[in-house]
C-alpha cells in the first residue's frame, strides 16, 4: 500500500518519466492523462483538471471542470514500456472545483458502498472474478475479423490451443503490475480464453478487472490479434461471461477466521439480497444489447434462480471444502465493474439488515427451458430496453444512484 511519500520517492529514485492518471466514465471505459514528474506534487495537492463535457455521461460545457487526485495505493509500473524512463499508472479519485467527491465517479461509489457495508453491518466482502474473452485474427488491413485464433475447446492444450503463450504473457504482466491471477485456460468457444483472479478486497477486485482488460487488449494487439470481450461474439458459440465470486468475513478479521456457521448465515442473507434485486440491476450487469444474446444460451441462464453446485443456476454455491462462497453468473465483461459491485454490495446490505429469506434452491438443469417453465421461474429482462425500464422504475436503483442516470 503505497503512500503519497512512497510514490514521490519512487518517481524520483526509479527514473520515472511519465505518470498516467487513469479514471473511468459511467460505462466503465478507462480514460487517462499523462503528466510529467514535475506535476505530481500538484496532482496530489490540487488535482489535474480535465474537461468533463468531453466524457460521455459526465457534465455539460457549462460546468465542465473536474479534477483527478491520484490514489497512491494503486501505483503500478507499466512493464511493456521502456525501463529507462519508466511509465507508471495510478487510478484516481475525481473531485469537483469545490473539492467535493464527484457524484458520477464510479470508483468512489464503490468505495462508499464498501464503507457502508463495513460501518452498518460489520462485514467486508472478498471478490474474485472469472473473465472470458475471444481472440480473433486481423485482416490484411489490420482490422478485426470474426475468424478465431484457433479451434480448440474447453481446457485443450497446444497445439490445438494457440492462446497458451499469450495467456502466459498476460499472467506474467499482471504479476509484474502487482496483481495475482489464479488460473488460465482455453474456454469452450473457438479462440475463447479465461483468466481467473484470486480473492481480494472489493475495490482491488474492480481495479483488477480494469487493468486486466487493458493488458489483454494490449497483448492481443502486440501479437497481431484482436481481443473481444463482447458478451456474444459468435452466434452459436459460448458467450463471454464475467462470473463474480463473493465470500465474506467480519470487519477486523481475516477471511476464514470467522465462526463458519455465523458467516454461512450472513452469506445466505447476501445471496438473498442479490437474488431479490438481480432483475432491477441487470441493466448494469448486462449493459449492451449483445448481452441479451448471451443470456439464455450456452450455459448462461436467463432464469432467476440459485442452486448448490448447479452451473445452470444464475447464482450458485460452489462445492468447496475450505470456505463458503457464492458465484453470480449473469454479469458479462462489458459491465462497469465498479458499478456492478456497487449494486451487489447495496443488495447485500439489504439482505443482511433485513435478514431476507432465501427462495428454494434449484438443483435441476435450467438450460432445459421446459424444466424452468415447469418450475415457474421468472426470467431476467430479455432486452436492453426492458432492463433499462426495470432499472428506471426501481426505487432500489434510485437510492443507489441518486439524482443522475448511469
Amino acid at each position: 500500500m503505497y503512500t503519497k511519500k512512497d510514490v514521490l520517492d519512487f518517481v524520483n529514485e526509479e527514473d520515472v518519466k511519465f505518470i498516467r492518471l487513469a479514471f473511468f466514465d459511467v460505462k466503465g471505459r478507462q480514460k487517462n492523462i499523462s503528466i510529467m514528474p514535475t506535476e505530481l506534487e500538484r496532482a496530489f495537492e490540487e488535482g489535474i483538471a480535465f474537461d468533463a463535457s468531453s466524457i460521455e455521461g459526465f457534465e455539460g460545457p457549462e460546468k465542465s471542470d473536474l479534477f483527478l487526485i491520484p490514489d497512491p495505493s494503486t501505483l503500478a509500473v507499466i512493464p511493456w514500456r521502456p525501463m529507462t524512463g519508466k511509465v507508471v499508472r495510478m487510478f484516481c479519485n475525481i473531485i469537483t472545483s469545490e473539492g467535493e467527491p464527484y457524484r458520477k465517479d464510479s470508483r468512489m461509489l464503490l468505495k462508499n458502498a464498501c464503507d457502508r457495508l463495513k460501518n452498518e453491518c460489520g462485514i467486508e466482502l472478498m471478490v474474485g472474478t472469472e473473465i472470458e474473452f475471444y481472440l480473433f485474427k486481423l485482416d490484411e488491413n489490420g482490422n478485426p475479423t470474426k475468424v478465431p485464433f484457433d479451434n480448440a475447446g474447453y481446457m485443450d492444450i497446444a497445439p490445438l490451443d494457440h492462446g497458451e503463450n499469450i495467456r502466459r504473457d498476460i499472467c506474467f504482466t499482471l504479476e509484474q503490475m502487482g496483481f495475482t491471477p489464479e488460473a488460465s485456460h482455453h474456454e469452450e468457444g473457438p479462440g475463447q480464453n479465461e483468466i481467473d483472479f484470486r480473492y481480494s478486497d472489493v475495490l482491488t477486485a474492480a481495479d483488477n478487472v480494469a487493468t486486466f482488460k487493458w493488458i489483454v487488449n494490449t497483448k492481443a494487439a502486440a501479437n497481431g490479434l484482436y481481443a473481444d470481450f463482447s458478451p456474444k461474439p459468435l452466434a452459436g458459440e459460448a458467450g463471454n461471461g464475467m462470473h463474480i465470486n463473493i465470500s465474506c468475513h467480519k470487519t477486523g478479521t481475516q477471511s476464514g477466521d470467522d465462526d463458519s456457521e455465523e458467516m454461512n448465515e450472513t452469506l445466505n442473507y447476501i445471496l438473498a439480497g442479490i437474488f431479490n434485486h438481480i432483475e432491477e440491476i441487470t441493466y448494469f450487469l448486462n449493459p449492451v444489447e449483445n448481452s441479451y444474446k448471451r443470456l439464455g444460451s450456452a450455459k448462461a441462464t436467463k432464469y432467476i434462480s440459485w442452486g448448490n453446485g448447479n452451473r445452470s443456476a444464475l447464482i450458485r454455491i460452489p462445492s468447496s471444502k475450505n470456505k463458503m462462497r457464492l458465484e453470480v453468473r449473469s454479469p458479462d465483461p462489458e459491465c462497469n465493474p465498479y458499478i456492478a459491485l456497487t449494486f451487489m454490495i447495496h443488495a447485500a446490505i439489504d439482505g443482511i439488515k433485513n435478514k431476507l429469506s432465501l427462495q428454494p434452491s434449484v438443483e435441476e438443469n435450467l438450460f432445459d427451458n421446459r424444466t424452468a417453465s415447469r418450475l415457474g421461474l421468472k426470467t431476467l429482462p430479455q432486452s436492453l430496453e426492458e432492463a433499462r425500464e426495470v432499472a428506471a422504475n426501481s426505487m432500489f436503483v434510485k437510492a443507489v444512484t441518486g439524482d443522475f442516470n448511469l
